[in-house]
């Protein structure tokens, strides 16, 4: 068997990657900002530094590797991270591939990544998936928009909402749609796309479609919390989760979020990639579902502590 290299094989879909690719007998080594992050695999994952600020380094990261996964991203401008800084990173990154002589980069993008180049996270996944078609390695770019399964944040977060507030606000009307995706079904998806040959662009959507507002009042009746749904300006529900911010110390959703949910920019007409229904996880951990926060921000600081959440 082959030799993969993963960006993040401790965090979320590196890991789902990581435990698939182990299953298969293949040799596997992460490079992460994080090694000092408990490993889940002892000794048959090996990580190294995400060395962006040393190319040679980060180019002797990836000799051996016939297929590096790329899950590197941020989500949202912080003090700490920028978009900015995740485009030069990541170009970094597919230069030491090339160097290294990587054989196939599957790299994770976003659903309508050249469609919204007014919205910084859009604008830089554009970015790069035009470096990656210009880097010289064969490649496959997997499109995802929402993400659901162990160690969730978005749908433990609406739980959360549901289960703390007494109403829980949908920007505008709601009807702006969204398609999850379980994570075990996206590090599938990233394997498959491994084992082909031809450069692609694949969307990854799962095989239920919700309009927000409906995912939202699903999620309230599956964890058994009735609360009034409303309809909120984008400005005041934004203004609202600045308020509730500093509590959970984290930063619960952006302006550029917002405007890309309402203008379905998560949602796709391409045939379902995944297996797993949001609603039957959800209906098998509503006990669980929600009951504690989900920090994004606590993930990028605590970078010695594993992730925790609904499994």
């Amino acid at each position: 068997m082959g030799t993969s290299v993963i960006t993040g094989a401790f965090g979320y879909t590196g890991r789902s990657i990581a435990e698939r690719l182990l299953e298969r007998g293949e040799t596997v080594r992460t490079i992460t900002n994080s090694l000092n992050r408990p490993n889940p695999f002892g000794e048959r994952v090996k990580a190294e530094r995400l060395a962006f600020d040393d190319p040679d380094a980060l180019a002797r990261s990836l000799d051996g590797a016939d297929v590096l996964y790329n899950t590197y991203w941020v989500r949202f401008n912080h003090r700490l991270f920028t978009f900015e800084q995740a485009v030069a990173n990541t170009r970094a990154l597919f230069k030491a591939a090339g160097r290294a002589g990587v054989g196939r980069i599957v790299h994770v993008s976003i659903l309508h990544a050249d469609e919204a180049d007014d919205l910084g996270y859009y604008r830089g996944k554009h970015a790069l998936e035009d470096a990656l078609r210009e880097c010289g390695v064969a490649h496959a770019i997997v499109r995802p928009g929402v993400l659901f399964g162990r160690f969730d944040i978005l749908v433990n977060n609406i739980a959360w909402t549901l289960r703390h507030l007494p109403i829980f606000g949908v920007f505008g009307d709601g009807r702006y749609r969204l398609r999850p995706l379980h994570v075990d079904d996206m590090a599938e998806l990233m394997i498959a796309k491994a084992d082909e040959r031809a450069n692609s662009v694949t969307d990854a959507v799962g095989p239920e479609g919700f309009a927000y507002r409906e995912l939202v009042e699903t999620l309230a009746e599956i964890i058994g919390a009735r609360r009034r749904v409303v309809s909120v300006p984008p400005l005041l529900g934004l203004g609202v989760a600045k308020l509730i911010n500093p509590v959970v110390q984290d930063v619960i959703i952006t302006r550029e979020e917002i405007a890309g949910l309402m203008r379905g920019l998560l949602d796709s007409d391409q045939p379902a990639t995944g297996k797993v229904r949001l609603t039957e996880w959800a209906l098998e951990r509503r006990g669980e579902l929600g009951v504690k926060y989900a920090s994004e921000v606590g993930r990028r600081v605590q970078r010695d502590v594993a992730y925790v959440g609904v499994r």
